[in-house]
């Protein structure tokens, strides 16, 4: 991922990528993730299954040992929807369970390590907007931004450019981010 006025290794990062399909995105979250893999940060990625899928195989094409991060937890994979139910309740999200649940999935990850960043990728909020779950999604990315007050990671967020055809909400999305991440991986800042 190309360096703009912020990286995504710097902590407060909250990047957001429109992707037209599936395949460009697996690629560049791989990089995103990779990036700091290789600076021996851990990764947490919350997504479908199909794009968990792609992500693996993106990231075992740049030369990363999945598995192995996967066994010490410093790369963990977790399913977008499951996820989100865990604090998903009567239609509303649960501040606190989502609090406690992301918080636990970065200490984990983090093992103890001190100035540990967490690359984290997360669909969730995607999955929601294509839902027609808008006002959700916006409500979770304001949950991400929160919890960045009391924990230490870089999130980049995916929504597919389809949900947003006959959509005006595009800008709703861009303000709870501090970067829009472009087709080739450079991350502009939000103004």
């Amino acid at each position: 991922m190309k360096k703009a006025a912020s990286s995504p290794c710097d902590c407060g990062y909250h990047g957001v990528r429109f992707y037209e399909n599936e395949k460009s995105l697996a690629q560049m979250v791989a990089e995103f993730l990779a990036d700091g893999l290789n600076e021996g940060d851990p990764a947490l990625v919350v997504a479908t299954p199909v794009q968990r899928a792609a992500i693996s195989r993106a990231l075992v094409v740049r030369g990363v040992d999945v598995v192995s991060l996967q066994r010490c937890d410093d790369l963990v994979l977790l399913d977008a929807e499951e996820t989100l139910s865990s604090f998903l309740k009567d239609g509303a999200l649960d501040a606190k369970v989502f609090e406690d649940r992301m918080s636990a999935l970065i200490e984990r990850a983090c093992q103890g390590r001190t100035n540990c960043i967490i690359r984290v990728y997360g669909q969730m909020v995607d999955v929601l907007w294509q839902q027609g779950k808008r006002d959700l999604a916006i409500d979770l990315e304001i949950l991400w931004n929160q919890l960045a007050r009391t924990k230490r990671f870089s999130l980049l967020c995916g929504y597919a450019m389809g949900s947003f055809y006959k959509d005006a909400h595009v800008d709703d999305v861009r303000r709870q981010h501090t970067h829009v991440v472009s087709a080739d991986g450079t991350a502009a800042a939000v103004a």
